[in-house]
């Protein structure tokens, strides 16, 4: 039987691709290997969002090189957004790679080009990726996606809601929406369904216990969403929202859209019609020409809005954007670690105090699998949680007295 591996790195949309991939194979007779020698395909799902991903790719396929030569009948393959429209570039760079493909596009060998992304896996995981819409129309001054994914095209409600029933036929719980900018589902549609509408139909699929949706921008998030996620039992009461900034300088240079006050009267109004609402938000710093200043408006706006999560990361340029076009990256590495650790220390302190508030306090959890001898799995605010148990407890929802809390996870007994 022949062998298939596959190594992803990068976003939700890099894994829920990669999953697909891999069912495909599959379904056409391959069999998964988690070492790259016995593959006879191989492929790299790439991320370039952050150089410090790229140079991992990179790693990766310069560790393959040897591998090609020595057994030059391997396939080997590279998707994500490491491949760009310059693909006689990319075959220079890296000439042991039989074949590139743009991410989230069938593999070159597959037999029905048409339809990328709809080959499920047979077992899958109680929690899972549904991609809805692929590509981004907003043009953030940092980012390489648009290049490397093109503008938003959505998939049609009956084909997405097909999918999540089938899904929920082969034992899924629960299902989290993708997109690059998930906000925008549906305008490129013929009836312009929103992604509110979607929602709506995805609850009322039988055995299907929870729904989550990400990417968000705030300027696109509207009012009739935030109505849905309230309105809606199925639907988590758990939001991402990436400010990226607090400094409305910093956020027009970056092109998002929006001011550090209509980011701050989001949250308000997200606040206020969910209750209980578990808020994350993702932050860059060390973006060209930050003062310290204005790296202050963030820490502030992050002390104030008390958020369940913060993902920082150090602005790396990435060519082909227009910061790296326009913009000097003018800060050392130095101080943007230390700007990263700051605002890590300081998301530390407030996931300590937020999480405490659950001691002794009863969460559904679905659970996932098993981890280092303990059950895992998340509650609706997207909670990690551990708890001890001898029957294979794997898709069940069940009540965790919450016993032991930390910033990053929680411990408990079940009830």
């Amino acid at each position: 039987m022949p062998f298939y591996y596959i190594w992803t790195i990068g976003c939700q949309m890099n894994k829920a691709e990669s999953e697909r991939l891999g069912s495909y194979l599959e379904q056409t007779g391959y069999q998964l290997t988690g070492n790259a020698e016995q593959a006879d395909i191989i492929i790299i799902n790439s991320c370039v969002v952050r150089q410090s991903a790229e140079n991992k790719v990179v790693n990766k396929l310069a560790a393959l090189k040897a591998l090609k030569s020595n057994h030059p009948d391997k396939t080997i393959a590279l998707t994500g957004c490491l491949v760009s429209p310059a693909l006689d570039q990319l075959k220079k760079r890296f000439p042991h790679v039989d074949h590139f493909f743009q991410p989230g596009a069938p593999p070159p060998w597959a037999a029905n080009q048409d339809k990328p992304g709809i080959t499920l896996p047979q077992q899958p995981s109680p929690s899972t990726y549904v991609p809805i819409i692929q590509g981004c129309n907003n043009t953030c001054s940092y980012c390489i996606v648009p290049s490397r994914r093109g503008g938003e095209v959505s998939r049609p409600v009956t084909e997405i809601t097909g999918e999540v029933t089938e899904l929920v036929r082969r034992g899924v719980k629960e299902v989290t929406l993708l997109g690059q900018n998930v906000d925008s589902y549906g305008h490129d549609l013929p009836d312009k369904p929103d992604l509110a509408d979607l929602l709506t139909e995805l609850n009322n699929i039988d055995n299907l216990a929870r729904i989550r949706f990400l990417t968000n921008h705030p300027k696109d998030m509207s009012h009739r969403l935030i109505e849905a996620v309230a309105r809606l039992d199925k639907v988590c009461e758990q939001i991402n929202v990436p400010a990226q900034s607090g400094d409305d300088d910093i956020l027009k240079a970056m092109r998002r859209g929006y001011t550090a006050a209509q980011y701050r009267q989001l949250i308000t109004h997200i606040r206020d019609n969910i209750p209980g609402v578990a808020l994350s938000t993702d932050i860059i710093v060390g973006f060209p020409s930050e003062t310290r200043p204005q790296f202050r408006h963030t820490v502030d706006m992050l002390t104030e809005l008390r958020f369940d999560t913060v993902h920082v990361a150090a602005y790396s340029p990435r060519t082909g954007t227009i910061a790296a076009r326009d913009l000097a990256d003018n800060m050392t590495p130095e101080e943007k670690k230390e700007r990263l650790k700051e605002i890590e220390q300081l998301q530390t302190a407030i996931a300590t105090e937020l999480n405490a508030r659950l001691l002794g306090q009863t969460a559904e959890v679905l659970v996932e699998g098993r981890h280092k001898g303990k059950w895992q799995g998340r509650t609706r605010s997207d909670k990690l949680v551990f708890f001890s148990g001898d029957k294979d407890y794997r898709s069940q929802l069940v009540n965790i007295r919450i016993e032991k809390t930390s910033p990053w996870s929680l411990q408990g007994k079940i009830i």
